[in-house]
């Protein structure tokens, strides 16, 4: 059945998420916010003509919800295809694939991602917390409005920041545009829906968490690193006189013979491998917490 053609922005808004039903939310964001840019600027320029009028002529050159949604999904398959490129052949056996993380882009890029995590949660949580308690301390005076709104649209191109961040170290599609902000709507209208969208708080929140998790991040990363980069030299640093410490049990790697060399950078690198599957599998889990918290649910 041929859907009827839309004749407001808003019909044609919901047309479009519902031909995107089934698309990754971030693609269906930037979907939403390139029709409704071209949509309303199309509206501008035409004022006084009624809407269906310039929604059929839009249809025809922009495309009708259904011939847009399809050229999103075309392009995004091409977008998939760079952030995840093909694998190389799975290699067999259990060893060759433990040992195959290494050679992996996406380790590295989560690796970079835990360092880095700690600076940015620095920053983030300052800024919220810093901002939150302006934005409190200011709202009984007239200055306290464009405050607030400059503050709550700030988080949004931090939130923003931060999705390029994640898609180009952790391989998770995150939005590309912001969410639309309707310019032609009454600046109180403006500021009551920016406290009423869930994704303002939830963007919040996710700032706010990045200080505690980057904390957790760059603690496991560096601790893992040096006590797997210290076993494997231990023994080989005793040896050249190094003055450094190993304790293990109660077990002083330092002073170890040196034909124990061997033995003990295996073990070494053993761990290392073990931290690098470990930074993969944070790097995942903290990937799908950015979608949640950041990105829009197709339903909003």
């Amino acid at each position: 059945m041929t859907t009827p053609l839309p004749r407001t922005i808003e019909e044609y808004l919901a047309q479009l998420r519902a031909a995107l039903r089934d698309a990754d939310p971030a693609l269906v964001q930037d979907a939403l916010y390139d029709a409704e840019e071209y949509l309303r600027s199309a509206f501008a320029e035409q004022p006084g003509r009624p809407p269906a009028e310039v929604i059929a002529e839009i249809a025809s050159s922009y495309g009708a919800p259904e011939e847009v949604a399809e050229i999103y999904r075309d392009q995004e398959v091409t977008v998939q295809r760079a952030l995840r490129p093909p694998p190389a052949p799975r290699p067999r056996g259990a060893l060759a694939r433990f040992f195959g993380v290494a050679v992996e882009p996406r380790t590295y890029g989560a690796l970079f991602y835990l360092a880095l995590s700690l600076a940015t949660g620095v920053f983030y949580f300052t800024w919220v917390v810093t901002g939150l308690a302006l934005s409190a301390g200011l709202s009984i005076l007239i200055v306290g409005i464009p405050f607030v709104i400059l503050f709550f649209a700030t988080t949004r191109v931090l939130a923003l920041m931060e999705g390029r961040i994640v898609e180009a170290m952790l391989g998770e599609r995150m939005p590309r545009r912001p969410l639309y902000a309707a310019r032609d709507r009454p600046l109180l209208a403006r500021i009551g829906a920016m406290f009423t969208d869930i994704r303002t708080w939830s963007t919040l929140l996710y700032l706010v968490l990045m200080l505690p998790l980057g904390v957790v991040y760059f603690t496991v990363l560096t601790v893992l690193l040096a006590v797997g980069l210290s076993i494997a030299v231990a023994p080989l640093a005793g040896a050249l006189g190094l003055d450094m410490q190993v304790w293990v049990g109660g077990l002083e790697l330092v002073e170890l013979p040196l034909w124990t060399f061997p033995l003990t950078l295996g073990v070494g690198l053993l761990l290392l491998f073990v931290t690098l599957h470990v930074a993969r599998g944070i790097g995942w889990l903290h990937a799908q917490l950015a979608k949640h918290l950041l990105v829009r649910p197709q339903a909003d």
